[in-house]
């Protein structure tokens, strides 16, 4: 796929939703042992909650549709993932406000957006074991891979970026946690993946395979 329209964000996220309601399970067991163990259901509502609401928008401008989704979004999953996941949304959404269809190179701006967004609403940084050093990592992956190739198509960088996400989510494993219960019991987290590295990565995976069709 070479560009992603208005018309594709809903089943742009179906694609995401598909993959985190397989995860459900899996990621729940790893929030179970580092977190409140609700982590699964949460990005499987959230993200199963945004094409109908994508659907029900009624904005033609494809960031913008994106910030007002991930605004309700935020409403449907009140959790600290939820409210992580759907910032990263609205904040890559205002990054590609204007753009009537989204290649590799926008891709990318929506990525990085999403990061920011991620490290704003929680006070974040790269290193301290979060979603944002999946999501951190993939904007980096994909902005380098650009940089020598200006070619790349949609599908070719939303893979790039989902393989920059499984980086990060391996980086993580040696990070010391400084955030929930896994910073209370941190020698049992050290040599495990973070579980919000994980669901970011997941979300990238779904888009990655949408875009692939």
């Amino acid at each position: 796929m070479e560009y992603l329209t208005r018309e594709d964000l809903p089943e742009f996220f179906e694609g995401v939703a598909a993959v985190m309601e397989k995860q459900v399970e899996f990621l729940g067991n790893m929030d179970a042992k580092m977190g409140d163990g609700d982590l699964g259901i949460t990005m499987g509502k959230g993200f199963s909650a945004l094409p109908g609401i994508l659907r029900d928008i009624e904005e033609a401008d494809l960031g913008k549709a994106l910030m007002k989704a991930g605004m309700k979004m935020a409403s449907v999953v009140p959790s600290t993932m939820g409210t992580l996941m759907a910032s990263g949304i609205m904040s890559g959404g205002k990054k590609v406000t204007g753009q009537e269809e989204l290649g590799a190179f926008g891709y990318q701006l929506f990525l990085q957006g999403f990061a920011e967004g991620l490290s704003k609403r929680g006070k974040c940084a790269r290193g301290e074991r979060t979603v944002l050093d999946a999501i951190g990592e993939a904007a980096d992956c994909l902005k380098a891979a650009l940089a020598g190739n200006e070619g790349l198509s949609l599908s070719q960088a939303a893979e790039i970026a989902a393989r920059g996400a499984m980086e990060g989510v391996e980086k993580t494993k040696s990070m010391e946690p400084k955030y929930g219960k896994a910073a209370v019991h941190k020698a049992a987290a050290l040599g495990t993946p973070d579980q919000g590295a994980y669901a970011g990565y997941f979300m990238l995976l779904g888009m990655a395979e949408f875009l692939k069709k």
